[in-house]
């Protein structure tokens, strides 16, 4: 991992946003990307949303980038490029919270703030026999005190470091390597066969499910799409026109739908294709549908949609969900 004893700030924090709900296998082609185009805070700041976006395509959770590129240009235009180095200005960025402002500080300035992620929650309720749920705002404030207790505070970033890549590597989720841990006889989930019971959770995850019907209008060489600007899944990332149903819908239906009507108003058109039914699973949302293809013989009259060419299409960023498609 390039980022592990990395010094810059530039780089950690980089790091830090994309491994914020990715993991590292999939995180790392991202980053090594990110650092080769935007190797300084100046060039993310200057570079342009869609840009950046693109990048970040197919990591999700897109208001991380929107966040970063915030945070960079307020680096840049307000504080010279120059990263705060101490906890209570580093947390005031856009897009930092307890966790990320922690790791910088603990990483890049020594500083004594205990880094607590899920690897580093699984070790110390398994170790310590803490059964308060951790999804629930006493389990974490009792970990993060205890690992503010046990955190060595002349070696803070390599104690962070160590702690973090025990739990990712010898106590994992599923089949932990307890016959080989060294703390195996002060483990109190080992001695009470209790590994796979903690940490605790209070909630079950509880998905929604949504239904995306996208129309794809063909007009001579162009299809037609706009950009999500509302507060929903993938913000500022470009679609086609889109129809949303409570369940399955058949094409005679959408096709009666008002949205899909008043789009076509004063047009005709014919049905080219229709893919079969999609999925995709996001963390809070099931993602169901499919896409259809129709072709038209004259402009769309809105101005809600432009119409772009395969090549401006595939530079612009798109939900994962299009992609794959596209892609098939």
């Amino acid at each position: 991992m390039p980022w592990k004893y990395e010094t810059d700030p530039y780089r950690v924090w980089i790091s830090e946003i994309i491994l914020q709900q990715t993991k590292v296998e999939q995180g790392l082609g991202y980053y090594n990307r990110f650092i080769i185009n935007f190797p300084t805070v100046f060039d993310l700041a200057k570079a342009e949303d869609a840009e950046v976006f693109k990048m970040w395509e197919g990591l999700g959770y897109y208001n991380r980038c929107k966040n970063l590129l915030t945070t960079a240009r307020h680096l840049t235009t307000v504080l010279d490029g120059i990263f705060p180095s101490t906890y209570e200005e580093i947390i005031k960025l856009k897009g930092i919270g307890e966790y990320t402002a922690s790791a910088i500080a603990s990483f890049v300035f020594n500083l004594p703030r205990a880094v607590v992620d899920g690897n580093v929650y699984r070790l110390l309720t398994r170790v310590f026999g803490i059964k308060t749920p951790i999804d629930t705002n006493n389990g974490k404030a009792e970990l993060k005190t205890l690992a503010a207790q046990l955190l060595d505070k002349e070696f803070p970033g390599i104690y962070n470091q160590a702690i973090m890549d025990f739990g990712a590597i010898v106590c994992k989720p599923k089949l932990p390597l307890c016959e080989i841990c060294p703390l195996k006889y002060i483990c109190y989930a080992f001695r009470h066969a209790e590994v796979h019971s903690l940490p605790v959770k209070s909630q079950k995850l509880i998905r929604k499910e949504r239904w995306l019907y996208y129309i794809i209008i063909r007009y001579k060489e162009k299809v037609y799409i706009r950009k999500r600007t509302e507060k929903d899944i993938w913000q500022n990332l470009y679609e086609f026109p889109l129809l949303e149903k409570y369940k399955e819908a058949d094409i005679k239906e959408l096709t009666a739908d008002d949205k899909f009507t008043d789009l076509m108003s004063g047009n005709s058109y014919s049905i080219v294709s229709v893919s079969n039914l999609r999925s995709q699973l996001l963390t809070h949302q099931i993602i169901r549908g499919a896409f259809i293809t129709i072709s038209i013989p004259h402009p769309l009259k809105t101005d809600s949609f432009k119409s772009v060419s395969k090549e401006e299409l595939s530079a612009l960023p798109l939900p994962k969900f299009i992609t794959a498609y596209l892609k098939d």
